[in-house]
């Protein structure tokens, strides 16, 4: 099985123990994304296509909003965890099991914004690779549309490779949890094992595997603009509040 796929499938019941409360940051998350559309000149009446949804953290908290959205994702795992979610938020979604390098196999209609998060992009562990997931993500959009995704800081993190992410605590009812990743680098690739160790009535530890390439912010600006988009913008976490780096492309 694909790498990636395995890692999700085999997180996906566990993902949002990556968050202090997943349900408070699909709201927070839904809010940050609505003010970048607005900020584009859309609002609840454009139809969205998260084409990385996970377990929903965004196509949720947007479809509670008002949005129309479609959803999509690699792994079957986290399709099925987030149909059960947006069930138990009351939002209607259409998901379906897609690979963003080739979405037209599986949606005929183009979407007014297309996202992708949570650093979803650099899982293409080649340029060509990058480049058929861009084609096909811009070959979704709509004249007009936007693109919005957000990847890991890599300009900076390239300069000095760490071997590990610092460790998020979170408090919890019975003791605590503590999730961290290390990283192994073979030039600008590296494999990922996430830990989540939770300490409560026992002590119990989860690992999962993944592999990912640092794709430095000029690569994916140069790529958008060459695969349909006429202008491309970076906004920094420190305008947006949201925790990444997100690029916002808009198609010709």
């Amino acid at each position: 099985m694909d790498i990636t796929q395995d890692f999700y499938n085999n997180l996906a019941s566990q993902y949002d123990k990556l968050f202090q409360d997943w349900q408070s940051t699909t709201r927070e998350q839904a809010v940050i994304l609505n003010r970048i559309f607005n900020d584009n000149g859309f609002d609840t009446t454009a139809h969205v296509l998260d084409c990385a949804c996970g377990i929903g953290t965004q196509s949720i908290g947007l479809a509670s909003l008002g949005y129309l959205v479609s959803a999509s994702d690699i792994s079957a795992g986290e399709i099925s965890e987030a149909k059960g979610r947006a069930k138990k938020n009351g939002v209607d979604i259409r998901f379906e099991l897609a690979d963003f390098r080739a979405l037209a196999d599986t949606y005929s209609e183009q979407f007014d914004i297309v996202i992708a998060m949570d650093n979803a992009l650099p899982h293409m562990l080649s340029n060509k690779d990058l480049e058929a997931a861009i084609n096909s993500i811009t070959g979704q959009t709509k004249p007009n549309g936007i693109i919005v995704a957000s990847i890991r800081d890599y300009d900076d993190l390239l300069a000095e490779k760490p071997s590990y992410s610092p460790p998020y605590i979170h408090k919890t009812e019975k003791g605590q949890r503590v999730s961290f990743q290390t990283w192994v680098w073979e030039k600008d690739n590296y494999r990922l094992v996430q830990y989540i160790i939770e300490d409560e009535d026992s002590l119990q530890i989860s690992k999962f595997e993944c592999e990912y390439r640092a794709v430095r912010r000029e690569e994916l600006t140069t790529l958008f603009l060459a695969n349909g988009c006429r202008e491309v913008h970076w906004k920094m976490p420190e305008e947006t509040g949201f925790y990444q780096p997100i690029i916002v492309a808009r198609k010709g």
